[in-house]
């Protein structure tokens, strides 16, 4: 790592725990916030100017962090979210460990070096937490695609168990496979499916297990590959159209998944998206908890409806 950019991820900590250490000390004169900080003053103005357009996706009014200044005392005056300092539970740290342990995993990861890095403040901080006997292996990782590949160029036929998120469930299928390929840091085998007899895109970290036949890859003539440079995913008009009211904590799907209409609603956010299946849409949505309402279709709507009840029960 670079000294600009440890300078960089020294003010970001900073700026993550600045806005809590603020709203605890309302009206604080900067020159002794300075000081508790360990930051000269001018540093700590310039952090507060960056506070300014920080906030929760949109960045308009209403949504970036806000404070009042009354000569050299300042004050807190919209959080965005940010009401106290970083601190992880024991299974936050886990979960951070385990990530950080697949991203190292991963082929082709740039940075690796910051990444094991990172990894091992984070396990020194936990301590004892991240002994547990956890081993974390990518299915997609260098042997997986090497495997992949040499099927391709040796023209094999593969078995493979898929997990099928939007359905959330895994199945079986042999495949004629045809190229590998990364989009987006991501790697996938593209092949012909001859359970879904059609071409199709396999991620190589959700295919849990391959064995190549001993038998030859049968393409039936002209196959269309995937244009994939757009991007894997390129919803069309056939696949259903969601659309739902977000409040500020679901904004970040606008920026995530490609939408067709985001139209603001009062405080709120009207969204419509298409998706390839309402069950994973269902899931989705009950992710999002009480910031995302179903407004159509009415089939989704009722599902969701369902489901809750169904979960409110369990507590009754």
């Amino acid at each position: 790592m670079t000294a600009p950019s440890r300078a960089s991820a020294d003010r970001l900590g900073r700026l993550l725990n600045l806005v809590p250490y603020l709203l605890a000390r309302p009206g604080i004169e900067l020159a002794e916030a300075a000081a508790e900080l360990g930051v000269s003053e001018k540093q700590l103005r310039e952090d507060l100017e960056l506070l300014w357009v920080c906030g929760l996706p949109g960045y308009g009014p209403g949504d970036l962090i806000d404070m009042a200044f009354d000569g050299d005392r300042v004050t807190i005056t919209y959080d965005a979210g940010i009401d106290r300092p970083l601190r992880l539970t024991p299974d936050e740290a886990l979960a951070l460990v385990v990530a950080l342990r697949m991203l190292a995993e991963t082929p082709g990861m740039a940075n690796r070096d910051a990444i094991e890095r990172t990894l091992a403040k984070l396990e020194s901080a936990a301590g004892d937490l991240t002994s547990a006997p956890v081993e974390v292996r990518l299915p997609g990782n260098a042997d997986r695609l090497d495997t992949l590949r040499g099927a391709v160029e040796r023209r094999r036929a593969l078995r493979i168990t898929y997990y099928t998120a939007t359905r959330d469930e895994l199945t079986e299928r042999v495949v004629d496979p045809i190229r590998v390929l990364v989009v987006a840091g991501r790697s996938y085998l593209e092949g012909w499916c001859r359970r879904a007899e059609a071409v199709r895109l396999f991620r190589a970290d959700r295919i849990d297990a391959l064995t190549e036949l001993d038998e030859p890859a049968r393409l039936p003539g002209e196959v269309r590959l995937h244009d994939v440079s757009g991007g894997i995913y390129q919803p069309g008009p056939e696949l259903p159209l969601v659309t739902l009211r977000i409040g500020r904590g679901g904004r970040w799907i606008t920026e995530y998944y490609p939408c067709e209409d985001v139209r603001p609603d009062g405080e709120e956010w009207l969204v419509s998206l298409r998706v390839a299946d309402l069950a994973w849409a269902q899931r989705f949505v009950l992710g999002l908890g009480p910031d995302a309402t179903v407004v159509a279709p009415a089939d989704l709507v009722e599902r969701v409806r369902q489901q809750a009840v169904a979960a409110l029960d369990q507590y009754s």
